[in-house]
């Protein structure tokens, strides 16, 4: 791999202080990204973040906000064109929670949930392609999950708002595609994460079972298929969704 491969370019990366979004931040800027990081409640995660990279030799910084208010996408977008003058990469990783069975589930849970997911990357994807259709250039990979593939108990709001994730993908892509704007989204299973940490152990066990690769998958690795639809190598792919998950959904 080339350690400069994305030398010059500028990535955002949503929710890219802890999990998944860390490990993305990590590995772009390990290859020559610039950096941009979203968070909305951890701070002290963003900026060590942050100065992992620079003492790295990378350049990075770290922006508060809540991508689900359109005012956050705007400050994220400005302050990125101010300190770096393009945006080459967009990744819509936040994310969050609010399980409960359909019968209990409280209105404000499923609209955080859809808000927070489905509505924050529409924002932020809405205000990046601004400088990116006057480069001509860029990539939007924004992630999904198997659970908006196949769904899942006890979380009618985040399958729906992965799903939406998908179609939404879709349809930019074609919207986007005539200006060499690439747009592809990929569906993590289940990820040794936060999330993941605190689930009860005979429920880990059944998950195990349900995987061909008889593992839980790790952050980096979901880092890597982000990387690749980042580089020069997928730049004759638009519109699709990689599954990322130990062979748990094959469709």
């Amino acid at each position: 791999m080339e350690n400069h491969m994305l030398h010059g370019q500028v990535a955002i990366v949503t929710g890219g202080a802890r999990g998944i979004g860390k490990a993305i931040s990590l590995l772009l800027a390990k290859v020559g990204a610039k950096v941009v990081i979203n968070y909305n409640s951890s701070e002290q995660n963003a900026q060590e973040v942050v100065n992992t990279i620079v003492q790295q030799g990378g350049s990075a910084f770290a922006v508060k906000g809540d991508i689900s208010l359109s005012s956050t996408a705007e400050e994220l977008i400005n302050k990125t064109m101010d300190k770096f003058s393009r945006i080459d990469i967009l990744v819509n990783n936040a994310g969050v929670t609010k399980d409960n069975l359909l019968m209990r589930m409280k209105e404000e849970d499923w609209d955080q949930v859809l808000n927070t997911n489905l509505k924050g990357m529409f924002l932020l994807t809405k205000a990046a392609l601004k400088p990116m259709i006057k480069q001509r250039a860029g990539r939007i990979i924004n992630i999904s999950s198997v659970i908006g593939i196949g769904g899942n108990l006890g979380q009618a709001n985040y399958a729906a708002a992965k799903a939406g994730v998908i179609g939404f993908t879709r349809s930019v892509a074609k919207e986007v595609a005539g200006r060499n704007i690439l747009v592809n989204a990929i569906a993590p299973g289940y990820i040794s994460t936060d999330m993941t940490a605190n689930l009860p152990e005979k429920l880990k066990e059944t998950i195990l079972s349900s995987i061909p690769l008889g593992r839980i998958g790790s952050p980096e690795e979901v880092a890597q298929v982000v990387l690749f639809l980042a580089s020069p190598w997928a730049s004759y792919i638009t519109g699709q969704t990689i599954i990322v998950d130990g062979g748990m959904v094959m469709q």
